[in-house]
Order: C-alpha cells, then structure tokens, then sequence
C-alpha cells in the first residue's frame, strides 16, 4: 500500500493527538526508523530537552560490585587462596580484611605468622584487589557500617563452614540479617589446623629420632637408615594430604598464557614448602628482571632426598597451587626437575635463571653437582638476594617452640572441624 502525500498522517494528528503524541514519542526513545511515516522527520529528545539526564547514554557504565571476604590467613595455604579466588568471582573487586593478632589470640589461640607477614601473603594473591589491615574477628554493627560506607563493600562473602565466636553465636549474622551475605563453598583436604598438626606429628618423630639416635632430621640433615625411612614412611601415612587434585582446580589457578615471542622468561626453582612471606617477596623480585616468571617445584622425592626424611610438608600439588596463586607467578613446572639441564633452557627459552639467597640448611650436600651448573656456565645465572630470612624451617620452628599452645589450640579446632563433617552436606560452588 503506497501513500503519495503525508496528508493522512496530519489529519491523524489532528484527531487523535495523543495516540500520535505517543507513537511519535516511542519511535524517538527506542530509535526506531521514521522512514515508515512518509520521510516526517522526528527530532531527537535531547533536543528539546538538553538537561534531561535521562535521555542521555550512562558515561560510566555499570556499577562495580565490591565485596569482602575477612580471615587469619595464618599458614597460608590453596584453600585460603582458593576461597579468594571464588570471592572475587562474586564481584568485580575484592577486598580482604585480616583479623589482628590480638583478635586471633583471644579467638582461636596464638597466630603462627606475624600481622605483616600476613599482609605480604594476602596481598600477593593474584584474585585480591585492597586489603584492610588488623580487622575485627566478628562482623560488628560498626564495622559492618565502616565497610558499607568506607569502603562502598556490596557483599560480605564467608565460606560454608560455621565460624562461631567464643560464646556460641554466629560471627556473621548481622551481615546475614542485612541481607549483604554470600557463601562460598570450603575448599576440602586441607586446613591451617591440618598443617600444624603435619608438624607437631613430624616434631614429636624427630624427637623420638633425636634421643635414639642424636641427630635432628627436622633441621634438613639426611639419615639413610633403615630405621629413619621406616618412621617417615609411618608418618606420611599418618599424615597423608586429603587433597585430591583436579585439572579443573589447576586451570582456574592458570593464568592461561604463554609468553611472547620476544619474552624474556625468568626461571626459579625451589620446594615452596610452607608458602610463606619470603617466597612471595623473591617472586617478586624475579618478576621484575623478565616478562614471564616460570616457577619450577620440585617432587616429593626431591625435596626428601635433599632435605631431610619429614620434608617436604605439604605434597607437590598443594605447593603448586600455592605457588600458581601468587601474583607474580606465570606458570609452573609440577615436578621440575633438581638440575636445570640445557634442554630445559631451550624447551622454554629460559633467558635467566635465578635463586635466592637464603635457603634451607644443605649442608650434607657438599660436594654434591651444582643444579645450577649448566646455566651458570651459560652465563645467565644469577644469586638473587632474599628480601627475607625467613625459610620453612624457620616457621615450623615458631610452632615446635610453642607446641603446648598449639597442641590445645589444635585439640578445640579438630573437634569443631569434626562436627562440620558429620553435617556436612553438598554445596554447589566452585
């Protein structure tokens, strides 16, 4: 049906001007072609109404979801980093309080790590945007309106297992009445209580060693007799990770990328047992000579072999993602081996290899190959001074020197762990 003439549509507005007044106005919002009516042209609203914010496209887009997720985060491990990791995943930016150490003494007995040393691990995962320093144990009143309206937090994120204060009730109930929470799912197989308890058991084994035989296998010194193997073979078993690996966890930890074609790639070896402050400061440093930080992390085998009969604390998979959390990280190699060989270099277009200065007690290994060999006489070796002096050793010494306290504090959280297995139910989460 052809028209010659607009005469229709006027006589239309002129009987039915609200109908019109309507149409007209709708096909102007919603942008929609006014070749339909004859070539009428239909100014734009802004037009006429210049002021009028509404008609006007939003110049800062959507607005940022900020949420936050609080914690000891003391013996820093992938369940920590792997319950950051689905915090962030609920917002756009995530923003970690970290529970004083006044607050974790009165709540659940002497931290392990110091409030700075903490600071380092958290701010050195690759999923946590701001940190809040020396934060309350339980959500208050006032500090939930300090993250509210501070700290502009959209949700405040806690994992499936209760988190009770000391007189039974809910640490995050006030956040739960507001309406401002969200769960994650725990991360299983693995827990700071977990991990002391792996040292408190290895410390009371190297004692028994120690008066049968003289010696401190716990400090990294190497014992080959029957009797020793024996007893590292009982307590692994006691003692196994619960952890069971998945491809699926490894790829969400990945950053997923290569390095470039021109990249210079850093590389560092090392245990990583016990991830601690000192690790996250020397990939630091290494990430800054090069583009592409490799990390290699040796084997079980290795580690034992070379350090000692209770080593390593944590198994290759638990130390990998530890590693594969850290911000600084850009892969690793799950199982590296002890010698950088001159196929290694070229497989990855190492350009530099690197090792800290501080480092485990070796001392039985005189004499021994140097691992670094091939790329010290490649010339592209370099000793890269620790930040820190602090070692795996160092840290589980701090929980042998006060195994009392640790022991009572571990006998409480055992049994609050138990009753949250025994009613345990399945959680969708990632």
């Amino acid at each position: 049906m052809d028209f010659e003439n607009n005469s229709w549509i006027w006589e239309g507005v002129s009987h039915y001007p609200h109908l019109f007044g309507g149409i007209m106005l709708t096909a102007a919002v919603l942008g929609l072609s006014t070749s339909f009516f004859g070539g009428i042209s239909v100014p734009s609203l802004t037009y006429f109404w210049p002021d009028l914010g509404i008609f006007h496209k939003r110049k800062h887009g959507k607005k940022r979801i900020r949420v936050y997720m609080d914690g000891c985060f003391d013996l820093m491990h992938y369940g920590h980093a792997n319950a950051l990791r689905q915090a962030k995943a609920l917002g756009d930016e995530l923003v970690v309080g970290i529970v004083s150490d006044e607050e974790i003494i009165a709540n659940k007995g002497p931290p392990v790590l110091s409030m700075e040393e903490r600071l380092v691990l958290v701010s050195g995962l690759k999923w946590v945007d701001e940190v809040i320093a020396n934060a309350p144990y339980a959500i208050t009143e006032q500090f939930m309106n300090t993250l509210f309206n501070e700290h502009k937090i959209d949700y405040i994120i806690h994992g499936d297992d209760p988190c009770l204060l000391p007189d039974g009730t809910d640490a995050y109930a006030l956040a739960k009445k507001a309406g401002r929470y969200k769960q994650i799912k725990r991360t299983e197989g693995v827990s700071s209580t977990d991990i002391v308890g792996r040292i408190l058991s290895y410390a009371k084994d190297t004692k028994t060693h120690e008066d049968q035989n003289g010696s401190t296998p716990l400090h990294g010194e190497r014992d080959n007799t029957n009797e020793v193997q024996g007893e590292k073979s009982q307590s692994k078993c006691l003692h196994l990770s619960h952890f069971l690996p998945t491809s699926r966890r490894i790829v969400q930890f990945s950053n997923g990328e290569g390095p470039g074609p021109n990249a210079r790639v850093v590389y560092i070896d090392g245990a990583f047992d016990l991830f601690h402050a000192g690790h996250v400061e020397i990939l630091k440093n290494a990430r800054q000579l090069g583009d592409f930080l490799l990390v290699g992390i040796h084997t079980d085998q290795a580690v034992s072999e070379h350090r000692g009969a209770h080593y390593p604390i944590m198994h290759l998979h638990e130390r990998s993602l530890s590693v594969l959390a850290c911000r600084y990280v850009d892969e690793v190699i799950i199982g590296a081996p002890w010698e950088v060989t001159k196929d290694m270099i070229t497989t990855f277009n190492i350009s530099l290899v690197v090792h800290g200065t501080v480092a485990e007690s070796n001392s039985f290994l005189n004499g021994a190959r140097d691992p670094y060999e091939v790329p010290k006489s490649m010339g592209i070796f370099h000793m890269l001074e620790s930040p820190k002096d602090i070692t795996t050793t160092s840290v589980a010494q701090r929980i042998i020197a006060n195994h009392e306290a640790y022991l009572k504090r571990n006998v409480k959280k055992a049994e609050s762990e138990k009753k949250y297995y025994a009613a345990k139910k399945y959680v969708h989460g990632e």
